[in-house]
């Protein structure tokens, strides 16, 4: 290796194409708990136009030891507390764009630390979220009437993906002229085969996604039954639908997180058979 290319390959970089093998050597760590970044960068090949962002690495003698996605959201990738510091500190000198900074918690509390006296107040955090994986067959019975949607369900399906993300975050998606791009993934996520419902009478009354995939692991998310119709076993089989047709389908490994208070959530995905890996953080902005 010549001394310019260590040169380059030392410290914080932004990571190009030429990156990538380095990258999913990285990712491949943790291939469950990295599935977010792999499948950013495996539909991307870090190319920055195509990722919207940047994806930032830290090299230390030549060797990549640590990531950072930097687009909408803001993900750790491997980090110890000195790589989280030190992508914190680049962070610092540009204006805030992501709207979450998301990961698992040891690595997320480092980098909030640097980032909280500039880039607070948060609009939420929430620091305690069990993540769950499952990677045999679910252990109660997978709903029947749950299917793939299609895009003659949109109609449909697009108020229950509303009410969904609002009852979730806490905010509507299609503020502040947030509409067209919800709209957007909600289209993509169905061309995709990732997003799955049970639709009765021209009603949701449950409803998925996966939210990205690698030849790893599956990650759901946007777990939703009808306020009406809780309570019913909806959740459970519905989700060992999604999970039966992941495995089949998508990935070997299908993953979620969920907030430590949502009880009735835990118990759910505990019935299907997911079992807590590890403990993810949310800072929302």
């Amino acid at each position: 290796m010549t001394l310019s290319r260590f040169r380059a390959r030392h410290g914080v970089n932004v990571l190009g194409p030429s990156d990538l093998p380095d990258f999913l050597e990285l990712t491949g760590r943790s291939p469950v708990v990295n599935a977010f970044a792999e499948y950013r960068a495996r539909s991307t090949t870090l190319e920055p136009r195509l990722l919207a962002g940047e994806i930032w690495g830290r090299y230390d003698g030549g060797r990549l030891v640590a990531a950072c996605h930097v687009g909408a959201n803001l993900v750790p990738v491997e980090c110890t507390p000195d790589d989280a510091r030190a992508f914190a500190e680049r962070a610092l000198t540009r204006p805030r764009s992501v709207v979450t900074i998301v990961g698992l918690q040891e690595q997320v509390w480092p980098l909030w630390d640097c980032l909280s006296e500039s880039w607070g107040p948060a609009r939420e955090t929430r620091w305690d979220q069990p993540h769950m994986e499952l990677a045999s067959p679910p252990q109660v019975a997978p709903d029947p009437g749950v299917r793939r949607s299609t895009p003659d369900d949109f109609a449909v399906l697009y108020p229950a993906c509303v009410a969904m993300y609002t009852e979730e975050v806490g905010v509507d998606p299609e503020a502040e002229g947030g509409a067209p791009i919800y709209r957007s993934r909600v289209r993509q996520l169905i061309g995709l085969g990732w997003s799955f419902a049970r639709i009765e009478d021209g009603q949701v009354v449950f409803k998925a996604e996966v939210a990205h995939a690698t030849p790893h692991a599956a990650q759901i998310q946007g777990v939703w039954v009808a306020p009406e119709r809780r309570g019913q076993g909806l959740a459970a089989a519905g989700v060992a639908a999604v999970v039966e047709a992941c495995r089949r389908d998508i990935a070997p490994v299908v993953s979620l997180y969920a907030n430590v208070w949502n009880e009735p959530a835990r118990r759910t995905y505990d019935r299907v058979g997911f079992r807590q890996s590890g403990t993810f953080a949310t800072v929302m902005f």
